[in-house]
C-alpha cells in the first residue's frame, strides 16, 4: 500500500500570521496573496521534509459570499489540482462558524481511516488539540506546520497544541514573503504633503463634510453638511503650471484652466494616512515605551488605511461605537499574540477598542 502525506490548512491561522509579518497587522484585507503559489510552496516543503507525496491539501475557510458560498478567489483555488476546498460559514456579525469543526472532524476521522500517513496542520488553534490526539491515537504522525513571525519565530501557536503534535517545523520564509504582499500603495504612488500637482495634507473633518456632502440624503447630527475648503488650501488647478494647462475653451464648453489629461496622469491618489503618535521612534520600534494596547490599535488602523479610501474612513466613524467584525477580530487578535495570552478579558478588550477609535480620529488624508 502506498505512503501519502496530507496537509491541512486553517486558512485563518495562515494569513492572518502572514498578514502580521507583513504588515504588522493580522488584518487580512491588507495583504494580496497568490493562491497557486502558496499552495505549490507548501506542497514542496512537506515532500521534501516527509519523503512522501502529498495525497492532498485540505483548505478550510470561511465563505466569503452569503450562505457559505465561495468567493471568486476561493473558486480558483478549490479548482487547483490536489485542493479540497472546505468552507465554513461567516454569521451576520461576521465570525466564521464552522471552519474549526470541519478541521478537527476530518482530521480525526481521517487519521482513524489512515488516509495519510504524516499529517502537516497549519494552525495554531488550541481547539484542534484534541483531534491532533485522535489521529495520532491510529497511527498518524502530525507535524504542525507554523507561519514564522519577522524574527523567525512561530506566530500565535498555542502551547497545547505544540505540546501534542509530534515536532514543529516553520514554513519556508521565503514563501511567505514572496506570495503574501502588502496592499499598500507602491512608494510611486504614495502622495506627500508639498508634492507638485497639488496634492496636500488635508483635516479629516474636512474630508468627511466633502464625502458627505456628495449625497442629497447625507448629514451629520441631523444637519445637512456643505463642503468645506480650508482658506489656507489652494484649488489644484493653481498648483498645476499654467504652462500644461489647457489654454483655450474647448468647443464643447470646457473652461480654460482644466489640467490637460497629461497633468491628471502624474496625479498621485489620495491615500489614508496615520501619523506615528509623539514620542514614537522613526525607526518603526513602535513597542518602545509604549503602552500595549495603544501599539496594537495603531497597528491595525495603519494596516486598515493603506486600503482604506476617504468614503470608507467616514463610513467608519460614522459607526462608533461599533467596530466592523473584521477590524474587532484583528485588534483580539494581535492583543492575543502580543500578550501571550489566549483569552482576553473584558476590561482589556475595553481598551484596545478605545485606543483603536483614539488612533481612528487620527487618521489625516494625504
Amino acid at each position: 500500500m502506498r505512503s501519502w502525506c496530507a496537509v491541512y490548512v486553517d486558512v485563518g491561522y495562515l494569513l492572518a500570521s502572514a498578514a502580521t509579518r507583513v504588515t504588522g497587522s493580522s488584518l487580512r484585507s491588507s495583504v494580496e496573496v497568490d493562491y497557486p503559489g502558496l499552495v505549490a510552496a507548501l506542497v514542496r516543503q512537506v515532500e521534501a521534509d516527509s519523503g512522501l507525496p502529498v495525497l492532498r491539501v485540505n483548505w478550510y475557510d470561511s465563505g466569503a459570499r452569503p450562505g457559505g458560498q465561495p468567493d471568486h478567489h476561493q473558486d480558483q483555488i478549490g479548482l487547483l489540482p490536489q485542493v479540497k476546498l472546505r468552507l465554513g460559514r461567516l454569521s451576520y456579525a461576521g465570525e466564521q462558524k464552522g471552519v474549526d469543526v470541519r478541521l478537527g472532524l476530518d482530521l480525526a476521522l481521517q487519521g482513524r481511516s489512515r488516509v495519510a500517513d504524516v499529517v502537516y496542520l497549519v494552525s495554531g488553534d488550541d481547539d484542534l488539540t484534541e483531534a491532533v490526539e485522535e489521529a495520532q491515537g491510529a497511527g498518524v504522525q502530525v507535524k504542525l506546520l507554523s507561519v514564522p513571525d519577522v524574527n523567525g519565530l512561530s506566530h500565535a501557536v498555542s502551547k497545547h497544541l505544540r505540546r501534542a503534535a509530534d515536532s514543529e517545523l516553520l514554513v519556508d520564509c521565503e514563501t511567505i514573503d514572496t506570495c503574501v504582499r502588502s496592499r499598500a500603495l507602491a512608494p510611486g504612488l504614495v502622495p506627500t504633503a508639498g508634492d507638485e500637482g497639488g496634492d496636500l495634507e488635508i483635516d479629516v473633518e474636512v474630508a468627511d463634510a466633502v464625502v458627505a456632502s456628495a449625497s442629497a440624503d447625507d448629514d451629520l447630527d441631523g444637519a445637512t453638511v456643505a463642503p468645506v475648503v480650508p482658506e489656507e488650501v489652494s484649488s489644484p488647478v493653481d498648483a498645476v503650471p499654467q504652462a500644461e494647462l489647457v489654454p483655450e475653451p474647448e468647443p464643447d464648453g470646457i473652461p480654460v484652466g482644466v489640467p490637460s489629461p497629461a497633468v491628471l496622469g502624474r496625479k498621485r491618489a489620495t491615500e489614508l494616512v496615520l501619523p506615528p503618535p509623539p514620542g514614537w521612534s522613526a525607526g518603526g520600534d513602535v513597542e518602545a515605551g509604549v503602552a500595549l494596547f495603544d501599539a496594537v490599535a495603531y497597528a491595525v488602523v495603519s494596516s486598515w488605511c493603506r486600503t482604506a479610501t476617504p468614503a470608507s474612513l467616514a463610513e467608519l466613524r460614522a459607526s462608533r461605537p461599533t467596530i466592523p467584525g473584521e477590524l474587532d477580530r484583528a485588534l483580539l487578535l494581535d492583543l492575543s499574540s502580543r500578550s501571550g495570552a489566549y483569552d482576553i478579558d473584558d476590561t482589556a478588550r475595553h481598551q484596545v477598542r478605545e485606543r483603536f477609535w483614539h488612533h481612528v480620529g487620527r487618521v489625516r488624508l494625504s
